[in-house]
């Protein structure tokens, strides 16, 4: 499982290299941070109001505030583990899958590595779908400007999903996650952009005094809303408060951009709680005031879901910086899954001019390299996935799936037992038990919210016909 060499990387003198023989890296905390922002605080933030509106105000804002907590602790056990055996001096894992195999030896790693890259794989599908929803958004705020609220204005998402994949297929080139700082940035200062325009309409909302009536446990059993409906849209709602928690599939790869003093593990440490802060204040503003303002009628993503016909300029706006973040936040959560491929690749024909040769190209004052294999591979992994998101263009339901699936496995079991392992704790211990319990609640959290969202996709399925979906 050693990796010592990336297949990009050529032979530096000493100066420029770390203690494993790579280019020296240059990121630190604030670098860190914002790679955690731009994956966390996606547009599953924009649903976060339908979730506490499903959870209600003392069950919603406990859980968001319980699933960060958790997440504060568990990301600083993942920080411990960058290095084996000793935290500060022993020999770095480059990938998540590595630190599972080193912490806990076995096959655990492959099954790690299958949820890891499993889900990297279903988030960029995610990504897919949310783009083309905010993309139809505009069209569609277009068309009702024009026309009045009363006009028809339904779209089909699949031109802009295949526009949005097109793009994705170029930037798919770029070589490493190393490359991506720029867009990573750009992407976070997005993110910001349209939570707190997001958060802003609904605050405006309530002053004004139009807000709808909410209630202290969420949407009321009614004629609209039977109490079996109302059992499943909390397993989902558990589900999309999971997934903005977040970040456990890139976190070894966000660890591997920073300089080596101080040491990872204290610069991850700060950047963890950075970021998990930020994260959790924006959350509780986007989901409490969108609550607010909404009621038990809080659409499933407040920018898309026509909460707010006007300001017309300032919702176009906000779906402008989610479509940026997503091209971003794309690349972020895909690099991970192209390198490993790559690796791997590279491991098993290490001779094959396919996979290792970088061919060099120039147009006009432009040089790039080109790797056939990348090229062939990232295209038809990024065609796959904006053909699966064709087919289930469900926003909240594919969003809940996503985060039960990885939550408990990623973000709380692996890091537990690689915890237990690296401070030899004793089995049965007060603490062994304690950190057991936590692991056994928050699978079953995890398997309630798998449950609520595999069945509102197949509602959907049964209610939409493939690829003619329109919103």
């Amino acid at each position: 499982m050693e990796v010592e060499k990336d297949v990009y990387i050529k032979q530096y003198s000493s100066d420029e290299v770390d203690d494993d023989g790579r280019i020296k890296r240059t990121g630190n905390v604030v670098t860190a941070t914002t790679h955690i922002i731009t994956v966390v605080v996606g547009a599953g933030v924009l649903a976060l109001a339908w979730a506490i509106a499903q959870l209600g105000w003392l069950a919603g804002i406990l859980v968001m505030i319980i699933f960060s907590s958790i997440s504060i602790y568990t990301y600083n056990l993942i920080a411990d583990c960058y290095r084996y055996p000793d935290s500060v001096n022993g020999k770095r894992n480059y990938t998540y899958m590595q630190a599972v195999h080193s912490y806990l030896g076995g096959t655990m790693h492959v099954f790690c590595g299958l949820v890891q890259y499993g889900k990297l794989a279903g988030i960029t599908v995610g990504y897919t779908i949310t783009s083309s929803t905010s993309m139809v958004a505009i069209k569609k705020l277009i068309c009702f400007h024009k026309n009045g609220h009363g006009a028809y204005c339904k779209f089909s998402n699949n031109p802009y999903m295949i526009g949005f994949g097109v793009l994705q297929i170029l930037l798919s080139q770029i070589p490493n996650f190393h490359k991506l700082t720029l867009l990573s940035t750009i992407a976070a200062i997005t993110s910001f952009g349209y939570a707190l325009i997001g958060s802003g309409l609904s605050l405006a909302v309530v002053v004004s005094g139009k807000g709808e009536t909410t209630h202290l446990f969420g949407t009321k059993v009614g004629p609209e809303l039977s109490g079996e409906d109302k059992i499943w849209r909390i397993l989902s709602a558990l589900g999309n408060i999971a997934l903005a928690c977040s970040y456990a599939t890139v976190v070894y790869d966000i660890m591997d951009t920073l300089k080596s003093y101080p040491s990872e593990r204290i610069q991850m440490r700060k950047a963890n709680v950075l970021g998990i802060i930020t994260m959790t204040i924006l959350f509780l503003l986007c989901g409490c005031f969108g609550y607010a303002a909404f009621g038990d009628h809080t659409p499933g993503n407040i920018l898309t879901g026509f909460g707010f016909y006007e300001p017309f300029w300032l919702v176009a706006i906000g779906n402008v910086c989610i479509i940026i973040h997503m091209v971003g936040a794309y690349q972020v959560l895909a690099q991970p899954l192209f390198r490993i491929v790559e690796m791997g690749a590279n491991m098993m024909w290490p001779r094959s001019d396919f996979i290792n040769n970088e061919r060099k190209h120039k147009i006009g004052s432009l040089t790039f390299n080109v790797n056939l294999f990348r090229l062939i591979w990232r295209t038809i992994f990024v065609i796959m996935a904006t053909v699966i998101a064709m087919a289930m263009p469900f926003f909240n339901e594919f969003l809940a799936l996503l985060g039960a699936f990885g939550f408990w496995p990623l973000i709380v079991f692996f890091p537990v037992q690689m915890h237990i392992s690296q401070k030899q704790i004793n089995r049965f211990s007060l603490k062994w038990c304690v950190l057991q319990l936590l692991s056994f609640v928050c699978f079953l959290i995890s398997v309630a919210a798998a449950v609520g969202a595999t069945h509102g996709i197949s509602k959907n399925i049964t209610k939409y016909k493939l690829f003619r979906y329109k919103q």
